[in-house]
């Protein structure tokens, strides 16, 4: 509201925030084209429009005030004051005057590539001759981090790299196991409707905020720390975060996390609901959602899949297996697991709080698995650390190191004892995927988190970080204590000498056993597979195996063995046979778990030594996908019509089928089909209409569920013209 005399004083009829053409300078245009979302270290340009004369350098002087947070403060640089270049001033907020015409003034702002990034409010101060002084609100602005800016933490050299990990808005995550990778396509959708709004209110519900929310809004020029605050807040553990974890099998009042295929519908469900968390999530779901808010904020993410990823409980780089005398797994006892695939983020920055090299991609792990200081989190830990076996580094180094490259420990229970099968070195952390820059495949990036399994430099780095490990539990209690994670001592470190890798049983028995599958394992169909022995002695052996099948879920957890079978071989010396097994879809249809997934293992003895030999394998049962068909060329605000074909791959019929789509830019919101039963092996198809709203690269994702299975993938990449 204006003060003094409307005649003389300089009066602001009008601001026009130029919200539009900034927009897509500052690479913001498809979160918005009305509201004013811009960069940091980036001009923008706004236009003030005056009431009854122009402005006069002589002798009026303007001061602009950009504020966030609830307790604005200059000293934590959450409220800048800041005049045109050259009036002086300590602010590192720039304002220049770009046009002076008889009733306007352009002006040129730009935030320091330091600035805290979220919601700002603009305000004027004019004092104009004889001491007249008005004072507006101009309007709102969103800050966001900018890796186009050479000054900013997140700066990002490559523009392929920036297109794909801050602007594309649909990806491909990887699932199954390193013998059947599965691309899941997923909608990030970080600049659908209300999305930045939301990832703005996800921040305000941090534990941060609501414990000092001065400090935490001045804290969010940094992307370390407002990375470690989204990590905590898309997990539900310590506060009222996006998602539910469930790796119950039970999801009766909630989704199953197989079922989704994008980010958009859970953030919005979120919002809708008071921010209550949404059930449910498991790692790529958590993992994906992550990817969605650090894009929208400006933090260059991608989604990684490591296959036979290391969940080291106990923190001493040893994944510990217990197996009973029949080849089962031994639930009860299983502390440690090897998750057939984990999904996390990698989000590009500099780490100013590490020593240099360190900068780069950094691990974000948002599922709920151990706390780093008192918060379910995990991370930024340097990429470039975890190969170097730097484990002390900040943040949680250690937990991330071992899910790529701890050792492996499988030992056998029996009469309350526990005797040592065999140590892997090169079990743990395989096929590390991610989307590729601008296209549909799969890149390995395995060489940026280790050494090759088996080099020299491998062994080595593991090496050095077991002693970094010991060093820091020899420091003592108080010490070791304020490490992210809670220690026990290693139970088995005197069983282990890494240097030289243990004798195995099979060198001892001069016995291998391998599985081989005879075809593709299909779901529905019946598993055919061959133990083959191998007799490398001059010696006979006889030898008696104990085979047995279980469900596993993703994260290592098996369920309970529903196939068991004995054999008696007896070998010649350097004889090879194969015993054939056949594991029938009835026997396996009732068991099996969202997952598809089964571990088939044999323990084999010989009659006359104490030695145990235990071969794996894991299967991944495959399904046809979903197929979609675009019906014509794809224009801006013309219809488009999508056919769906699916079909049922079982010899049964399947009930409660739904069928659900979406796609940023493409449909508005998620589209549900209710499809009802599907007859055995029936092929069916639908067609929908919808109308494009987004111009450019577009993808449509689609699932369908039913009391089987939940999780029928399928995809189309569709080019939208602008038109007429």
């Amino acid at each position: 509201m204006a003060q003094g005399c409307p005649i003389t004083g300089l009066e602001v009829a009008l601001t026009d925030l130029q919200s539009s053409q900034n927009n897509v300078r500052h690479h913001t245009e498809e979160i918005s084209v009305d509201r004013l979302v811009v960069r940091r270290g980036q001009a923008f340009s706004i236009t003030l429009y005056f009431k009854n004369r122009g402005f006069q350098p002589g002798m009026d002087s303007i001061m602009f005030v950009a504020e966030t947070g609830p307790l604005p403060d200059l000293a934590k640089g959450t409220r800048a004051v800041f005049s045109f270049t050259g009036s002086g001033g300590p602010s590192p907020w720039i304002a220049s005057l770009e046009a002076n015409r008889a009733n306007s003034l352009e002006v040129s702002l730009c935030a320091p590539p330091i600035a805290a990034v979220g919601r700002y409010l603009l305000k004027i101060r004019i004092d104009s001759y004889q001491g007249f002084v008005t004072a507006y609100q101009l309007g709102e602005f969103i800050l966001l981090f900018n890796p186009w800016c050479p000054a900013d933490a997140v700066y990002l050299e490559s523009e392929p790299q920036r297109q794909e990990y801050v602007v594309n808005d649909y990806g491909f995550i990887y699932q199954g196991s390193k013998s059947w990778i599965r691309p899941c396509p997923w909608n990030y959708g970080q600049f659908e409707e209300n999305i930045i709004d939301i990832c703005l209110e996800l921040l305000e519900k941090s534990l941060n905020f609501q414990v000092d929310p001065s400090t935490d809004c001045a804290l969010r020029g940094s992307p370390v720390y407002t990375s470690r605050v989204v990590c905590a807040m898309i997990n539900s553990n310590d506060d009222n975060g996006v998602l539910n974890g469930n790796w119950s099998e039970n999801y009766v009042d909630g989704i199953n996390p197989a079922e989704w295929t994008g980010s958009v519908a859970i953030l919005k469900q979120w919002h809708a609901t008071g921010c209550q968390p949404v059930r449910y999530g498991q790692c790529w779901v958590f993992a994906a959602v992550m990817c969605t808010v650090m894009r929208c904020l400006g933090i260059p993410t991608r989604v990684i899949t490591n296959f036979d990823s290391g969940h080291d409980t106990d923190g001493n780089l040893i994944i510990d297996e217990y197996y009973d005398n029949t080849g089962r797994i031994l639930e009860n006892m299983k502390k440690d697991t090897v998750w057939n695939f984990h999904v996390w983020n990698e989000c590009w920055m500099a780490r100013k709080d590490l020593p240099p090299g360190y900068g780069g991609w950094q691990v974000l792990d948002a599922t709920p698995q151990e706390t780093s200081n008192g918060l379910y989190c995990c991370g930024p830990a340097s990429v470039k650390a975890i190969k170097e076996g730097e484990i002390d580094l900040n943040y949680d180094t250690r937990f991330a190191f071992s899910m790529v490259n701890a050792d492996c420990m499988s030992w056998l229970v029996y009469g309350g004892k526990e005797q040592k099968l065999h140590q892997d070195t090169a079990t743990v952390g395989n096929f590390i995927s991610t989307k590729s820059i601008q296209s549909d495949e799969r890149d390995d990036i395995t060489e940026s988190y280790k050494y090759e399994e088996g080099s020299l430099q491998e062994r080595e780095v593991f090496l050095k970080a077991l002693q970094k490990l010991q060093d820091t539990r020899s420091q003592g209690p108080h010490q070791a204590n304020s490490n992210p994670f809670s220690s026990v001592p290693p139970r088995h470190n005197s069983a282990r000498s890494p240097d030289s890798p243990s004798l195995q049983p099979s060198d001892v028995l001069q016995v291998s056993l391998k599985f081989e599958l005879l075809d593709s394992p299909k779901m529905g169909q019946d598993i055919n597979f061959v133990l083959l022995a191998v007799n490398m002695s001059p010696q006979f052996k006889d030898l008696k195996l104990n085979l047995s099948a279980q469900s596993l879920l993703h994260d290592g957890s098996p369920l309970v063995p529903f196939w068991q079978d004995t054999a008696f071989i007896t070998l010649f010396p350097e004889e090879e046979k194969s015993y054939p097994c056949k594991i029938l879809y009835s026997q396996y249809s009732q068991y099996l778990s969202t997952d598809k997934l089964i571990r088939i293992s044999a323990l084999g003895e010989e009659k006359n030594s104490p030695e145990k030999i235990l071969v794996n394998k894991i299967i991944t049962l495959t399904f046809p996908g979903i197929m979609i068909n675009v019906l014509g060329a794809a224009f801006v605000n013309q219809p488009l019509t999508v056919q769906v074909v699916f079909s049922n791959p079982l010899s049964e019929p399947v009930e409660d089928c739904v069928l659900t789509l979406e796609g940023s830019g493409l449909f508005r919101k998620q589209q549900r089909v209710l499809i009802g039963v599907l007859k055995p092996h029936h092929k069916a198809s639908i067609t929908l209409k919808t109308i494009p709203f987004k111009s450019g690269q577009r993808q449509i994702q689609a699932n369908l569920r039913s009391n089987r299975f939940k999780d029928i993938k399928g995809y189309k990449n569709v080019y939208v013209d602008i038109g007429l």
